[in-house]
């Protein structure tokens, strides 16, 4: 018994050497395809599985203002088929194979892939493959979609409580950039768009050119890249000029606040301040500054308005990740019998003592292990590796990002913390929204 379990952890630890350096870098091999695709490879040979992803260069700003929610629509109708899979038996493939898929979308890209057994990369590869060269984008599957996607929104923006926090915070807080609409749309815009419509967004954004394909768990790399190359290198470049919006959200002079009414029976606040864009220098400072204040029960606002004052129920604070400038939410709901401008006045007092002193040294190598911590989970499984992969290439062009994170979450320092505090975390820079119960008739 003791032999066996030796000999695992050293396979394990072998399969590990070959997805990770001595220093701890992941270690990956890219290319491009002469139609502009960009693949990533990343060998895990820990477990006998991988993940074959695509990520699209298109989310809801990609998107006219008087058509929104097409990236979020062609989420769902990437999976009606293709001209050589059946209408609805895309997922059977994969689920007879023993694996899962799904995807999702954000403001900035959108995301597929399969988790299969090892011995399906062919089959995951043809996949995708498909879906880039010959989705169904017909009248019957974008009848069905709009559908699905309508009731969607009703089920976990309109219907659901507190579900207006995140469309009613972007409409408030941008007035130019496409951040302002979310990634479900409008409904009005997904109803009266038509066929052609579709059909024109699928041309312009589903192309190899605006696409990373990423292959990360047990493969052999010669292997992986002759059918990369089989499946995807005769699909045609896209044509049509990609639409890559450049619009600057004017900065901010001036508080804004609003009273937002809703089907709740608890009341909130939220208070939504702008932010850096995900990689810069400053947006790893306001992710400690975040995560110092309501991460976790030993969190500044959690254990002093939750615990000790006994001011609120909740509180939490996350920055958004989005490749232009964007947002960090800090939310509160009040305990019983506590007004909301209490709950705000004491929100305030916590991000004016940042502001006003440094936090402890103690506070900060907490937050520093906190980080490493956070960073080396989100790349412990081929799943999340793959995205964080595609991520990197997407947003950056540059994939190594993926080894630097860790450096550029260590380089900040408790005068940064301070600093970011003073620049994005006053009032003239957020957008306070009052939430409360509909008035019962």
């Amino acid at each position: 018994m003791i032999k066996r379990l030796l000999l695992l952890f050293l396979l394990v630890i072998t399969g590990l050497a070959t997805c990770f350096s001595q220093n701890g870098e992941i270690k990956f091999d890219e290319f491009d395809l002469d139609n502009g695709l960009h693949v990533i490879l990343q060998q895990d040979q820990t477990t006998p599985n991988i993940v074959i992803s695509v990520m699209y260069h298109v989310g809801s700003k990609n998107e006219n203002p008087e058509m929104t929610g097409f990236a979020h629509f062609f989420e769902h109708l990437m999976f009606e088929g293709t001209a050589n899979i059946p209408r609805h038996e895309y997922d059977k493939y994969v689920s007879r194979a023993g694996g899962e898929l799904n995807a999702n979308t954000s403001v900035d890209r959108t995301y597929y892939f399969e988790l299969l057994p090892s011995n399906q990369l062919a089959l995951g590869l043809w996949l995708e493959s498909e879906r880039m060269l010959h989705a169904r984008v017909d009248s019957i599957g974008i009848k069905t979609q709009k559908d699905v996607v309508i009731q969607e929104k009703k089920q976990s923006y309109d219907n659901r409580p507190y579900g207006q926090i995140l469309p009613e915070s972007m409409k408030h807080a941008f007035t130019k950039h496409p951040y302002r609409w979310i990634t479900i749309g409008n409904e009005e815009h997904i109803r009266n768009a038509k066929d052609e419509d579709f059909v024109n967004f699928y041309k312009e954004f589903y192309v190899p050119n605006n696409a990373v394909l990423t292959i990360c768990g047990d493969f052999k790399t010669e292997e992986a890249r002759k059918l990369v190359k089989d499946y995807f290198a005769e699909i045609p470049k896209g044509t049509m000029k990609i639409y890559r919006p450049h619009i600057i959200e004017p900065e901010k002079t001036a508080e804004v606040r609003d009273t937002v009414f809703d089907n709740i029976q608890l009341p909130a606040i939220i208070e939504a301040y702008h932010i850096p864009a995900m990689g810069t220098h400053d947006f790893y400072a306001v992710d400690m500054l975040a995560t110092l204040l309501t991460d976790g029960k030993s969190s500044r606002m959690y254990k002093s308005m939750v615990d000790e004052k006994q001011l609120a129920l909740q509180m939490m604070a996350f920055p958004m990740p989005y490749e232009d400038p964007g947002l960090t939410l800090t939310f509160g709901i009040p305990n019983v019998g506590v007004e909301l401008p209490k709950l705000e006045k004491a929100m305030e007092e916590q991000i004016a003592m940042v502001r006003d002193s440094l936090i402890t040294e103690r506070e900060f190598q907490k937050l520093r292990n906190k980080m490493e911590n956070d960073l080396v989970s989100s790349n412990a499984t081929i799943e999340r590796r793959a995205e964080n992969l595609a991520t990197a290439y997407t947003y950056f062009k540059d994939t190594k990002k993926i080894n630097q994170e860790l450096d550029k979450y260590l380089s900040v320092t408790r005068e940064d913390i301070q600093n970011v505090a003073k620049k994005y975390f006053v009032p003239k820079n957020r957008v306070v929204l009052y939430y409360l119960p509909k008035a019962k008739n």
